[in-house]
């Protein structure tokens, strides 16, 4: 302990430096007077400097005790709003880990614990009981030893005893940030073999900002494993899952690679979670083998037309809510499926038959195809009884009574049809928008929808499927209104992230090609999940590959790069490609509140967004109708508001109105 070093130094201590430095004595532990209390003044007057300071002593002296009260008593005092930051600071490069232990432990009781186990004399039975009184963990009594508790556990790889102390802070200011993060990271460790990593669970990701980035972007690439894993697991092809287990081996590589950007709080947790991922997935790299590509590449991305099979993914929300309205009640429901042009409504109400079991049958109806219906409603009537034919096996009226006596003849033929039906029928009217065209031009009566919301009163066993660009409620009263009451909305969005990467990197059993991570993030930040755009960009990357490969004969990898997917929107040709669902967006913004072109225009330089304030002066439109374009705008997934900026969604649509419409 060095007592003499002490009493030498003892005078020099008491006198302040002119730079705010001390002399102290290097080789003796004895806490010098007033050392921390002139550290508690540092650290309240400027915490990261301080926290500097005390690395520098802790390194050069052995006055760890008064550091540690002197971190103690001023976080004591931090209010408890900022004290996760203050420690996430405190943990950033410590000299000594054992710092952070004591913001949460007893010191006094350690060194109690210290003492007794080197005191020999004592039997070792006696000793560890003694032991055992002193309280030397972790404890949680307070938002700032919780706090402190919970990144000393990640840093000794601990995130379940992390998870419980981030529980303690949740509901401060990035609280729910660092439970939600020790949470995941606590759900991969536990998972060792492939089979348990395609099982993890993941919680809902924080919105930014975050107080942990570097942690979260390598989080992140985790859960792009955890996806790939799931697909290794359930593919049968041995080239999808050749590629699906590359791209998982690639990211944990990257994540190993890159280990010295991640705070050092859970830098250890993450490397042993990459190294032991990496190496259960090598166990299996030789069964999966690797693939050749010798002719062109079948395309798989289907532009246009309704997808199924693998195609078909990130619905799973929609596809429950039908069972829930149509399988599990005791009544069917009648439903709207809304959304903007392109968004997979069709492709939802094709699939939806073979997702919701035998004992329900689906009748679609492209109303569309109807055309102008010169011969009235019955051909309307004409359309939906044939569908209903195919599916039940029950003749259709003649098309000379359906346009003769249009409603007499179909409800005849309705009552035919329900009482020989097993289990349910749902009629589904796709672009439903249609029937408000035929009414308007007086092709058919205003009581049609009348008369078909008197159909399904007189059966729980029928009910119709709308389908497209509006909730009913936005659509012309006088002719919806009678379904008003009792038809469910719901509404078809845009596709997630891990949904749009498994319908690019996943198509097929077959499928050669593979996407850099970072492709897969361009394509996202592009389409925002829009269904038919990431159709459109997977469609023509493969056209490039097999023409550059197999029409060129030039030589290239089979994976495709960001500059790819710059390449393929470059391409003139791209936007015209398009066209459908860029001239179906700009088209439905004159419908509605008036201004919607006009606020686009504005919106479409500035990727950023812009304030109310902004767009009210450029569009030179009063408050009241310019919230109301923006309303609807919103409600069609066209602009959304994120801290006081308006935006385009769609980068694509974005870019497209800057060529087309800009003014």
């Amino acid at each position: 302990m060095r007592p003499e070093n002490w009493l030498v130094g003892l005078p020099l201590n008491l006198q302040k430096i002119p730079n705010g430095s001390f002399l102290l004595p290097r080789i003796t532990s004895i806490p010098l007077l007033n050392l921390d209390k002139r550290l508690q003044n540092w650290l309240q007057q400027d915490w990261e400097t301080a926290l500097h300071n005390t690395n520098e002593l802790l390194a050069y002296t052995l006055q760890f005790i008064p550091v540690v009260q002197a971190v103690n008593k001023v976080l004591a005092k931090i209010p408890s709003e900022e004290i996760i930051w203050h420690i996430s600071r405190l943990v950033e490069a410590p000299f000594d880990w054992n710092l952070v232990r004591f913001a949460s432990t007893s010191l006094e009781e350690q060194l109690k614990s210290d003492a007794v186990k080197e005191f020999f004399i004592l039997p070792r039975s006696w000793r560890e009981r003694l032991q055992a009184r002193l309280l030397t963990d972790p404890c949680l009594d307070t938002p700032a030893r919780a706090a402190a508790a919970g990144f000393w556990y990640l840093h000794e790889e601990e995130p379940v005893k992390a998870t419980e102390a981030f529980a303690v802070v949740r509901s401060l200011l990035y609280g729910e940030e660092m439970y939600t993060l020790a949470q995941t990271l606590a759900a991969f460790h536990e998972a060792k073999e492939p089979v348990s990593i395609a099982a993890v669970q993941l919680p809902t990701f924080p919105p930014e900002p975050l107080l942990r980035p570097d942690t979260w972007k390598a989080i992140t690439s985790l859960r792009r494993v955890v996806e790939d894993v799931q697909f290794v697991n359930r593919s049968v092809s041995r080239s999808a899952k050749s590629l699906a287990l590359n791209r998982a081996l690639g990211e944990l590589t990257n994540i190993l690679n890159q280990a010295d950007t991640l705070p050092q709080a859970e830098r250890g947790l993450i490397v042993d979670i990459a190294q032991t991922w990496k190496e259960s997935l090598l166990q299996i790299a030789g069964e999966v083998g690797a693939v050749t590509i010798t002719k062109p590449v079948v395309n798989p991305y289907i532009v246009g037309d309704p997808v199924q099979g693998n195609l078909f993914v990130g619905r799973e929300d929609i596809i429950r809510q039908l069972e829930e309205l149509w399988v599990m009640g005791h009544q069917l429901q009648s439903v709207v499926l809304y959304g903007h042009r392109r968004m997979g409504k069709t492709s939802i109400l094709v699939n939806a038959a073979n997702s919701l079991g035998s004992g329900l049958q689906l009748v679609y109806v492209n109303l569309l195809r109807l055309g102008d219906t010169p011969q009235g409603v019955g051909e309307v009537l004409m359309a939906i009884t044939d569908e209903i034919s195919q599916a039940v096996k029950i003749s259709p009226p003649t098309d000379a009574d359906l346009l003769n006596l249009p409603y007499r003849t179909f409800e005849r033929y309705f009552k035919q049809v329900e009482a020989q039906l097993e289990g349910g029928l749902i009629i589904a009217l796709d672009e439903f928008e249609k029937i408000e065209e035929l009414i308007e031009a007086g092709n058919i009566p205003q009581d049609f929808m009348g008369f078909l919301r008197g159909l399904v009163q007189m059966s729980s066993k029928v009910a119709f499927a709308f389908a497209g660009l509006h909730t009913l409620e936005e659509m012309t009263a006088d002719y919806f209104q009678p379904f008003f009451a009792s038809v469910i909305p719901i509404h078809v969005g845009f596709l997630t992230r891990a949904a749009t990467r498994q319908i690019l990197a996943n198509p097929g059993e077959d499928f050669l090609l593979d996407y850099t991570p970072e492709a897969l993030d361009k394509i996202y930040a592009l389409t925002s999940g829009q269904p038919y755009l990431v159709q459109l960009l997977g469609f023509q990357l493969v056209r490039r590959y097999n023409d550059f490969v197999f029409e060129q004969g030039r030589s290239r990898s089979p994976v495709f790069t960001v500059e790819d997917v710059a390449a393929v929107i470059s391409d003139s040709e791209f936007f015209k490609r398009g066209r459908y669902y860029f001239d179906g967006v700009w088209g439905q913004a004159v419908r509605g509140a008036n201004g919607q072109q006009a606020i686009i225009q504005v919106l479409a330089p500035h990727p950023e967004g812009l304030s109310l304030d902004a767009l009210a002066e450029s569009t030179g439109m009063g408050s009241v109708q310019l919230q109301a374009a923006l309303d609807v705008l919103m409600r069609h997934d066209v602009v959304a508001e994120n801290e006081g900026r308006w935006r385009i969604i769609v980068e694509l649509f974005r870019r497209w109105v800057l060529q087309k419409h800009h003014r």
